[in-house]
């Protein structure tokens, strides 16, 4: 039997055709995402020296200069972007240092609010928030949630969250300072961890000093609200001893 090579060789060529231009295609998106994320990268590294700037002058500023969080706008914008990157691009290098200059991004707006708020006697109260990106850690999307509810509740609440496993010295230090456990989520109230997941009701009873935080018609009404709590949601005891 005649073997017709042409139609072999004419359909080699077509796989192959198809074979490379799924490779440049893919190359193609790879390379756009990555262009992507560096220019959020230099966005960052943009803000983060106007925020050294910005810190700089709010030193000096007065008090009644100063009216609320100086990055929480910054912080906002940027948590945004990573979560934008986390669906549409994945796990990168690039998304690693992305989510490293927001964490340091946060610890500096802790570190400057709390000073801000001793020295100019403004009620913030501050919850460090310790999670992991895990896909089994349930209990960290739960917390991530009541957090939120939280800070809408309360507008002069800083939440700082700061995934456990990013190899980052300053989580680290943070993580040793405040002896943080590898039980997630965890969260730090006042210099004290607590280990496990946390309802709203249950940060109310740990920090009742939020209600300090509300304007006084807030907290007048907030006053009148006895909730109502079942027993599964009962706080968790800890037994650790505080850690400042």
């Amino acid at each position: 039997m005649k073997i017709d090579w042409t139609k072999y060789i004419l359909s080699f060529f077509i796989t192959l055709a198809i074979f490379l231009g799924a490779i440049l295609l893919s190359n193609y998106f790879s390379n756009k995402k990555l262009s992507q994320l560096q220019n959020i990268q230099d966005k960052i590294a943009t803000d983060i020296l106007s925020s050294e700037v910005e810190n700089s002058l709010l030193e000096e500023e007065s008090c009644t200069d100063v009216t609320n969080s100086v990055l929480s706008g910054e912080l906002g914008s940027l948590a945004d972007k990573i979560t934008y990157s986390e669906n549409n691009i994945g796990s990168s290098d690039e998304l690693t240092s992305l989510k490293k200059n927001y964490s340091l991004l946060q610890i500096k707006d802790y570190l400057l609010t709390k000073k801000i708020a001793e020295r100019c006697k403004l009620k913030f109260a501050f919850i460090l928030y310790f999670y992991t990106t895990a896909d089994d850690c349930t209990e960290c999307v739960k917390q991530g949630y009541s957090l939120t509810e939280l800070r809408n509740k309360y507008p002069a609440l800083r939440v700082y969250s700061f995934d456990y496993d990013l190899d980052l010295s300053a989580i680290r230090a943070l993580i040793s300072v405040y002896k943080v456990p590898k039980e997630l989520p965890a969260l730090v109230i006042n210099g004290k961890v607590y280990s496990g997941f946390k309802s709203v009701e249950d940060i109310e009873k740990i920090a009742p000093a939020l209600k300090d935080t509300l304007p006084k018609e807030e907290k007048k009404a907030a006053a009148k609200i006895t909730p109502t709590v079942s027993p599964s949601e009962q706080p968790v005891a800890d037994t650790t001893e505080p850690k400042i």
